[in-house]
């Protein structure tokens, strides 16, 4: 998963690009990237690491402009690095810088079709830079000095004609505008807003309508599944579906963990959602344990925080913080391999004592996926005095991969795939494992848009709705995603890229 942002406004906008990203920090935390252009010359910085750590004040006295885009990265496949760090850049047509959110599920095919009969050169293994490719190649077939917003909606056109997955993508063009799209699935999300200043309407796009609370932006709406957004350099925003079959199918594992509870997604309050969530789990408990003997119920912090305290409610019970978070270390999900993994989860959360001596306790969280954290937690609520420990997933069972942008591991090294839900108790340590029914979930995120036909539950029920996907996709995906390949790759500690592209040929900084 990760994090995109773009802003066109009526002066420099690195530093709200910047805050833009700390904001979507939470969406990736392997790299980071920013890229702004002036009178037609692009300026870059990217590298490995948190936003504060990529980005110095003299990055920032260089990156001018009133046009900007940003990306938080984490890796997927293992893959990690400074060349992978967004954004990409591509000098034809016109200078085009591009970040994105997502995965493409026939990137392999394009990057064939691109070097065989679009003469393009790919310099890293990523989508990322195979979708803007394709995107300049669709947009320099139009053949015009200055390009209209017709030739962007038509280039965007063909992006969709030629990629399938999900993808949320923010483009610089050098000169002309800022450029945002979303799949026809509407997979990945993206949204968009504006701000009235004394010189003028300023546009911003982002992967979570926080981003633009935060920043005073207002929100618009939801860039709609296969729908374009060109904002020209001047001010002037145009939009246009450029997707022939475009239906909405949001990933609703945005609901379950990876946004933020004070964002707003196709309209869904994701803090509504998860407060359904815990509701409905309730419900489920009192049917199956009415005669339940818990005690407390301690969340596994931060993102089952919400559904916990809807869920403690509904059985009528004390809902209690028991377990301090060090917010200075990352989030396990996207710890690269599973020793490095193990070792945060100590470092990340410590119990407090009291809330557990002697009860009953039910742990939270928003979902279970490998179980290597839920594990340790059990162990340390045992070790902190609980009587019996209890688990309660605010979502189902996570039985198969993500194709479309989350890097979940490989099928064999989620816990509940080819296990019971007893078998799984029985892994984690639980003295009783409840898992929320899909149906239920899916109902605790429908009910803020009941206008969404259906919701990307591929992780849950193995559906993947761009119908591509078999077994021979899988197979390969569970080659590059499990923790023996990741070893292989391994982890670089380098410094920050740093560039200064454009139509002037300005040289780069030196490091």
């Amino acid at each position: 998963m990760c994090g995109v942002v773009g802003i066109v406004g009526k002066s420099d906008v690195n530093l709200q690009v910047y805050d833009a990203l700390t904001i979507l920090q939470h969406r990736g935390q392997d790299a980071a990237g920013i890229m702004t252009c002036q009178d037609g010359t692009l300026a870059q910085q990217k590298g490995t690491g948190l936003v504060k750590d990529v980005f110095r004040t003299r990055h920032m006295q260089r990156l001018v402009g009133n046009m900007g885009i940003g990306h938080v990265r984490y890796p997927t496949a293992g893959s990690s690095g400074p060349a992978l760090a967004q954004p990409f850049y591509v000098n034809s047509p016109y200078g085009i810088g591009l970040a994105h959110n997502g995965n493409l599920t026939n990137a392999e095919q394009l990057a064939e079709d691109l070097f065989k009969t679009d003469l393009r050169h790919l310099n890293t293994d990523s989508d990322s830079e195979v979708l803007l490719n394709v995107f300049a190649h669709e947009l320099q077939l139009r053949g015009q000095l200055t390009p209209s917003e017709d030739d962007i909606f038509a280039a965007v056109a063909g992006v969709h004609r030629r990629a399938v997955g999900g993808y949320a993508v923010v483009a610089l063009v050098a000169r002309y505008g800022l450029v945002a799209f979303r799949d026809p699935h509407g997979i990945r999300p993206l949204v968009y807003g504006k701000r009235d200043t004394d010189k003028g309407v300023e546009y911003m796009v982002a992967s979570e309508s926080v981003a633009l609370d935060v920043l005073g932006f207002e929100l618009i709406a939801d860039v709609a599944p296969g729908e374009a957004i060109f904002v020209t350099s001047d001010g002037q925003l145009h939009k246009r579906r450029c997707a022939d079959h475009a239906e909405l199918s949001p990933c609703i594992f945005e609901h379950v963990y990876f946004a933020r509870p004070d964002s707003i997604m196709d309209g869904v309050s994701v803090y509504k959602a998860r407060l359904r969530q815990g509701e409905n789990l309730a419900e489920k408990i009192l049917r199956e344990r009415p005669h339940h003997d818990i005690d407390v119920v301690i969340p596994i912090p931060d993102s089952s925080r919400v559904a916990g305290q809807a869920l403690a409610n509904g059985l009528d019970v004390k809902f209690r913080e028991g377990l301090v978070k060090n917010r200075y270390i990352g989030r396990t999900f996207i710890m690269p391999g599973q020793q490095e993994r193990r070792k945060s989860v100590r470092q990340k959360l410590n119990t407090i004592e009291l809330e557990f001596r002697g009860k009953n306790v039910l742990l939270v969280d928003d979902s279970i996926v490998r179980g290597t954290t839920c594990q340790q937690i059990i162990q340390m609520a045992r070790d902190a005095g609980a009587r019996k420990v209890y688990f309660a997933s605010a979502a189902p069972a996570v039985k198969y991969p993500n194709v479309y942008g989350i890097d979940m591991p490989s099928a064999k090294e989620l816990i509940a795939h080819g296990r019971t839900e007893e078998e799984i108790c029985q892994e984690i340590g639980a003295d009783w494992l409840i898992y929320q029914d899909l149906k239920d979930l899916v109902a605790a995120s429908a009910e803020g848009n009941e206008t969404i036909a259906h919701f990307d539950c591929a992780v849950f029920d193995g559906k993947y709705v761009t119908g591509d996907v078999d077994q021979i996709y899988l197979d390969r995906l569970e080659a590059a995603r499990n923790d023996v390949a990741k070893a292989k790759v391994g982890r670089k500690t380098e410094r920050p890229e740093a560039t200064l592209i454009g139509l002037h040929n300005d040289a780069a900084e030196s490091h």
